[in-house]
């Protein structure tokens, strides 16, 4: 697992999907890093919930494969990008937030600033996980 980066300040870390094909950085500090539980991104991970951290898109960019990047409209407020190649779940952009994008933890390849903070839409969560954190739970706004 990604353990938080000491001096985090000017940290760059890259990531990546599974295949390679689409490549991208994050500049440190992140904005936030949570479990989410919602139904849309249990569905679209495969997963009993997701871990996403919030950047700034200033402080991100693709560099490399931005041709094999699908963006998929997901609902009426916001959408997510996947790498057409493999299929791996990157990014999640938000109306509410146009100046964050969300980014999958999972496809970070180095340490990030900060560890998960908290469980959100905990209320939608599924029955068959137990968790053993002491992370606060969040239900939907």
């Amino acid at each position: 697992m990604n353990t938080p980066v000491e001096d985090a300040k000017q940290a760059v870390v890259p990531g990546s999907c599974l295949c390679g094909a689409v490549r991208f950085e994050v500049k440190l500090p992140t904005r936030f890093c949570v479990h989410c539980h919602c139904s849309m991104c249990r569905r679209n991970h495969g997963a009993a919930f997701v871990t996403w951290i919030g950047v700034p898109k200033t402080s991100f960019r693709v560099t490399c494969g931005e041709p094999n990047l699908t963006r998929y409209q997901s609902s009426d407020h916001g959408n997510r990008s996947f790498c057409s190649r493999c299929g791996t779940s990157l990014f999640c952009e938000l109306d509410r937030d146009p100046d964050t994008v969300d980014v999958t933890m999972a496809s970070m390849l180095g340490p990030i600033d900060q560890a998960p903070q908290a469980h959100v839409y905990f209320d939608t969560h599924v029955e068959w996980v137990r968790l053993f954190d002491n992370l606060p739970k969040v239900d939907a706004p």
